[in-house]
């Protein structure tokens, strides 16, 4: 129902590359992204990294307009495909919010995810696109407590989230590192 395509639109600038595509979207659908991150409860303004928002439903650009610091609406039809594409600045390397370079990725959904009014409910896909991030001689991985759907053997491809917020309770961590994995009370764990 809520498709996110994550790719990395210039590793050197810090720049996500977001598309944003809501199924049966409503009329004057609006998105935002939350003020808030689990465990770190103090207003935060994600929103502020968020540039460059357009919209279309099939060939036709619709208007987005900001309403407040993390809200937007768009001009769009009901029940017709809506996309959105957006690009985050990603250059904060805490774990609150989210960070790229050409050696590492990292982000929280509540820093790249907009959330849909109305939909959060719902199923959530997250596809995250192995070439964008594959600096020259590295080979990127991927770390998520994300449900995997599709991916390749390190981790690229598409996640899904029972609904919005299991999406942004699972951070996303990608380059090239180690990791470990051991069974407990038969449970495969992951480090």
């Amino acid at each position: 129902a809520v498709h996110y395509r994550v790719e990395a639109a210039d590793l050197h600038a810090h720049l996500y590359g977001v598309t944003l595509t809501i199924a049966q979207p409503e009329v004057g659908q609006r998105v935002s992204l939350p003020v808030w991150i689990a465990g770190s409860y103090m207003v935060r303004e994600f929103a502020k990294q968020i540039t460059g928002i357009r919209a279309h439903q099939g060939k036709h650009t619709v208007a987005v307009q900001q309403l407040d610091k993390a809200t937007w609406s768009v001009d769009c039809e009901a029940n017709t495909p809506l996309t959105l594409h957006y690009q985050v600045h990603a250059h904060d390397d805490s774990v609150r919010t989210a960070w790229l370079t050409p050696q590492r990725g990292f982000f929280n959904g509540t820093s790249l995810c907009l959330q849909v009014q109305g939909q959060a409910h719902m199923p959530h896909q997250l596809e995250l696109v192995a070439d964008t991030f594959q600096p020259k001689d590295t080979t990127w991985q991927v770390a998520t407590g994300l449900t995997s759907v599709k991916t390749d053997r390190q981790g690229f491809g598409t996640y899904v989230a029972a609904d919005y917020d299991e999406l942004v309770d699972c951070p996303v961590e990608m380059g090239n590192f180690w990791s470990g994995s051991f069974k407990a009370c038969g449970i495969e764990h992951r480090f």
